[in-house]
């Protein structure tokens, strides 16, 4: 046997030396994928979630040109989803869906106008409960990057911030202002307690925490950075920080030892921005515009050409980036916000945004296009989508009786008798916070015919009645306005809604809602108001089921409250309110407000989630200001207009 060894070229030989370069190759195919699993364990984010961090000490860190988290080479795969634009039935169901796209990253904001509705009175409960919220993303095994504000943006009323910091005339909001840091720091105070615990370093999910929002776009106060990141530290933050700006603000909005990052849609100008930041820091697109929001009268904006090239590109190059928007939402009630560039312009109440994830949860070709990209770009399958949410089409509503506006004022828990109008923030009601949204009505007498004139002092829009007749409207366009001549006194009344406080720019001082000052009639300032908060809070609109109504008629007196029941007798599914016929309201479902609708567009439909709709009966409620329907339809699809590229 040893004889055949030695015998070069024999058969036996070559069999041994052909056995021998199996077994090296097979162990070089054992060592090359050692290696890899080695470079995926060591480099790779894939395996960087939280149920797999079991040792905490460093945290993301940016360093060097890449992110490392814990010392591993780490990027951001994010989405916004804003819990408060949610119900929190869904909550799961989206992140469930956001990881399927491949995203290991959950970004949200913080809207303080809804965790403290008055000053001193704090609200962290039901929908809008953020450790909820950010305990369900570490128990998904989501990493979090929280944006706590104080101001957000974020197409939100006052981009987060409470109305009632409008009742100091003096106010400089985003300042160093006392009055408005005193007011932060009671916010962060019970704020920053509540998510101290879910930092990266105390087990949870939160790896950076975001510093204000898109300073240098508004840039006011050299000082106030620093003070908003020393809030933050002073209190217990210990994670990475970051700050956020777009092309108008990226230089002016940054403050030392804080990441900036940025925010874009078009490659272009992303290339350019990133020409203006560190060279060995790594980089993240804070904002990826997935789409754009819809203000009234316009298109349904919608963003497709170019998306997945720049995504492409932007991988291709090792940048983080979080989708702005994963998951849009809705606008429920009445926190849309609006722009102010010259022109007012409110936005819609659906946040559908274009996003990959719609309005209602539902994928789109956007979901899938980017689900594909980033399953290659991984090189993995991802984890399996979950079920399509079934949308039901319910029978049509015959609204049949109605309360005229007129009668339901008796219904309010206060009214205020004033020789000049107020505006709504300073009213003395709501433990002395105003009225933060809806509508106000301001009520005197008239003894003349003759010209009324608004002076830019009507915010937003003014329906204005003689005698409860309507004659027209004032608004920033239409400041003038001729009242008939009349033969005796007459109730002259204003119905004055708050269409939206502006969320960016410079002017969020001068947000104030209402009646801003005097009214002329001929010249000489009106006087003597009686001025009715129609906030149409649950309270008020649940007390119409405690009076008569009126069956509604070929030509009801209007504006009015409309009422109509959807009995559900089965297991309650999401459904889209059509309001064809109908003019110009707002919509109530079992005394929650679901949003506005305007005939004018592009919103056709309003998304009513399952969750609000119990079995059996619910009460829909419609407040009509001008042009009443005759019914209410329910569909299995959205209209959200047409569309319009951006």
């Amino acid at each position: 046997m040893f004889k055949l060894f030695k015998q070069k070229g024999s058969a036996p030989m070559q069999i041994i030396a052909v056995r021998r370069e199996h077994v090296r190759r097979i162990g070089l195919l054992l060592l090359i994928a050692v290696a890899l699993l080695l470079y995926r364990l060591r480099f790779h984010w894939i395996s960087l979630t939280p149920k797999r961090m079991h040792s905490r000490n460093l945290g993301l860190q940016a360093n060097k040109e890449y992110f490392q988290l814990e010392g591993n080479k780490f990027l951001i795969l994010g989405g916004s989803m804003h819990y408060f634009r949610i119900p929190r039935a869904y909550w799961s169901d989206r992140m469930l869906k956001m990881k399927a796209l491949g995203l290991n990253t959950l970004t949200t904001y913080v809207p303080w106008n809804l965790h403290e509705p008055e000053r001193g009175t704090f609200n962290f409960k039901d929908d809008i409960d953020l450790e909820a919220y950010l305990k369900l993303a570490d128990d998904l095994d989501l990493w979090v990057i929280l944006r706590p504000g104080p101001y957000i943006c974020a197409e939100w009323d006052l981009g987060g911030l409470p109305s009632w910091l409008l009742r100091d005339r003096n106010m400089k909001l985003r300042t160093t202002y006392a009055g408005f840091t005193d007011a932060v720091n009671a916010f962060f105070n019970v704020l920053i307690p509540k998510v101290l615990k879910f930092q990266y370093k105390n087990g949870g999910p939160i790896i950076a925490v975001q510093v204000e929002n898109e300073y240098g776009g508004y840039a006011k106060d050299d000082n106030y950075m620093a003070y908003v990141k020393e809030a933050l530290l002073s209190r217990g933050i210990v994670e990475l920080l970051m700050t956020s700006d777009n092309k108008d603000g990226l230089t002016k909005g940054s403050v030392a030892g804080v990441l900036p990052t940025f925010n874009f849609q078009k490659l272009e100008s992303g290339l350019m921005l990133m020409k203006d930041l560190e060279p060995d820091k790594p980089k993240l697109v804070m904002e990826y515009w997935s789409g754009w929001f819809d203000h009234w009268g316009s298109g349904h904006h919608v963003y497709r050409e170019g998306l997945l090239n720049t995504l492409s590109a932007l991988l291709s190059k090792g940048i983080s980036i979080n989708l702005y928007m994963f998951h849009g939402g809705t606008n429920f009630g009445f926190m849309n916000g609006a722009q102010d560039f010259g022109t007012y312009i409110a936005d819609v109440t659906s946040y559908d945004y274009d996003a990959p994830l719609s309005e209602a949860g539902d994928y789109t070709e956007k979901y899938m296009q980017i689900q594909n990209l980033y399953s290659h770009y991984l090189g993995e399958e991802l984890p399996e989508k979950p079920q399509h949410l079934y949308k039901s089409r319910y029978a049509t509503i015959h609204p049949k009786e109605y309360i005229p506006l007129w009668d339901a004022l008796s219904l309010l828990e206060k009214i205020i008798e004033s020789e000049r109008p107020i505006n709504m923030e300073n009213l003395p009601i709501n433990n002395n916070n105003g009225q933060s949204y809806g509508y106000t009505l301001y009520n005197t007498m008239i003894n003349s015919g003759g010209v009324l004139r608004s002076e830019q002092n009507v915010r937003d829009r003014a329906q204005v009645f003689v005698g409860g007749q309507s004659i027209g409207f004032l608004d920033y366009k239409n400041i003038e306005l001729t009242i008939p001549d009349i033969k005796s006194k007459q109730n002259l009344s204003l119905l004055v809604e708050n269409r939206g406080r502006v969320n960016y720019g410079t002017k969020l001082d001068e947000q104030r809602k209402g009646l801003l000052g005097d009214i002329f009639l001929n010249k000489q300032p009106l006087k003597g108001f009686t001025i009715y908060p129609l906030e149409m809070k649950p309270s008020f609109i649940e007390s119409f089921s405690a009076v008569k109504l009126n069956s509604t008629r070929e030509n009801p007196v209007l504006p009015a409250f409309f009422y109509g029941s959807l009995y559900v007798d089965s297991m309650p599914y999401d459904t889209f309110i059509s309001l064809k016929g109908w003019e110009k309201g707002v919509v109530f479902i079992n005394g929650l407000n679901l949003g506005r609708y305007w005939n004018i567009g592009p919103q056709k439909t309003l998304y009513l989630p399952a969750p609000w709709i119990q079995h059996g009966n619910n009460e829909i409620v419609i407040f009509e200001e001008s042009k009443a329907g005759k019914t209410i339809e329910f569909m299995n699809q959205p209209d959200l207009g047409q569309a319009e590229h951006v």
